[in-house]
């Protein structure tokens, strides 16, 4: 009797040990209908132009003004230019002017695609989802575009400061008000994800920065409305001070969810508008000034007859894509995407590119 008494206390004990262990282990449930181990593969993308292909061109239908969505998805897009096996399937769902509310649970009302984040909880449920990639914040406090526009202004006044004296001291602040945006943001995909059965360790979250789509090496016959119509000093601020601040903003961000992060700082450099073959901007990975003269010519299409201008062009999405597809084949927590020898964009992971920056 008091042998039986004991093999039940020992099995009890072990059901016990093993049901904490199932509670608390990072790894799927047993029994979720439809375990994402079970569903195809898949790879997607959240956020804003960065990585709906703005700039790409050949937009695909639905997403180029059509029921006034302007979020402008390109076959260009870096997702398009991983190197994955045919099975995995890639799914783009950043819309081009995104702020982090859109890639939130609870975006603004007339947004014209709903909530990211929940159109991934959706995904997660039909796909093995490994990989969420996300380019977000730029179009919130920081207003990255409103700033190019400020800068061309300063560049038709020849004003003394140019943009980059009063945004000596505003651009940290705007980054500063950016960050709880992004971080709800993430926290809400997390909370997708976590919806559909997943777990932190059971997919790769990875949050990338921005790279400067100009810089102060452009040539001086394109200095105006013909390409890049800024001032020297302004061109060096948004590539050495203010691409680098808001990337070091995201990189915080990142930090705060356990999400990897993706460098691009200084991605485009010798590569930014204006720095190629003047006539057929060979070499540029980035648009220059462009205008839809097509667009102007409708009312509703003329405000956008701009969007593309200062986005990354295919080329520049195909490098940003390599550097992305060797980041997420590696387990590295941070790295930086940086020229190689033959100039295309590498994942350096962060501690040796810092090492490189100061030997």
């Amino acid at each position: 009797m008091r042998a039986h008494r004991s093999k039940s206390l020992i099995l009890l004990l072990v059901s016990s040990v093993l049901a904490l262990a199932l509670l608390i282990s990072d790894q799927y449930l047993p029994g979720l209908p439809l375990q994402p181990k079970q569903l195809p593969e898949a790879v997607v993308t959240l956020g804003d132009s960065t990585l709906s292909g703005e700039g790409g061109g050949h937009y695909v239908a639905g997403t180029n003004g059509e029921h006034d969505n302007w979020c402008h998805r390109s076959p260009a897009a870096p997702i398009n230019q991983l190197r994955l096996p045919p099975t995995v399937t890639r799914i783009n769902l950043a819309c081009s002017g995104a702020q982090a509310e859109m890639v939130g649970a609870n975006p603004p009302p007339g947004s014209a695609e709903g909530s990211q984040s929940k159109r991934l909880a959706e995904l997660a449920q039909q796909y093995r989802i490994t990989d969420v990639i996300v380019q977000i914040g730029a179009n919130d406090d920081p207003g990255f575009s409103a700033v190019v526009n400020q800068c061309v202004e300063a560049w038709v006044r020849q004003a003394p400061d140019g943009c980059a004296g009063p945004l000596r001291t505003e651009w940290p602040q705007r980054v500063e008000r950016m960050k709880p945006k992004v971080l709800a943001a993430l926290q809400d995909i997390r909370a997708a994800m976590d919806s559909a059965g997943y777990t932190p360790s059971s997919y790769s979250l990875v949050v990338q920065s921005y790279a400067s789509p100009v810089g102060p090496a452009i040539h001086p016959e394109l200095q105006g409305l013909s390409g890049c119509p800024f001032l020297t000093t302004d061109l060096e601020w948004i590539r050495d001070t203010g691409v680098p601040q808001l990337a070091a903003g995201l990189r915080d961000v990142a930090r705060q969810v356990d999400a990897r992060f993706l460098d691009l700082s200084r991605a485009g450099v010798g590569h930014e508008a204006c720095t190629g073959n003047p006539r057929t901007t060979e070499g540029e990975w980035f648009t220059r000034l462009t205008v839809d003269w097509q667009s102007l010519k409708d009312e509703r299409r003329a405000p956008h007859a701009m969007q593309e201008s200062f986005h990354a062009n295919a080329a520049g999405y195909a490098q940003f894509g390599r550097c992305l597809g060797e980041f997420l084949a590696t387990e590295e927590p941070k790295a930086v995407c940086l020229a190689d020898e033959h100039g295309n964009l590498r994942a350096v992971p962060e501690h040796i590119a810092a090492m490189q920056a100061h030997p």
